[in-house]
């Protein structure tokens, strides 16, 4: 795992967080969560294609 995907899920959580507080304080609530759940997708498809890599990495590793 590489330390730069860490600081990307990061940042990425950071800046959803900053949107939905705006989102959330100018009174768009169904917005922010809109903003959140887009985030946590975007996360969720990084690492299902890093989990992707890994088990191809390990299929090609013992010949499966």
């Amino acid at each position: 795992m590489d330390v730069d995907f860490v600081f990307r899920i990061a940042g990425i959580g950071v800046v959803v967080t900053v949107i939905s507080q705006l989102l959330s304080r100018a009174g768009r609530d169904d917005m922010a969560m809109l903003a959140t759940l887009s985030g946590l997708v975007i996360v969720l498809m990084m690492v299902v294609n890093m989990i992707s890599d890994f088990f191809t990495s390990m299929r090609a590793l013992f010949a499966l």
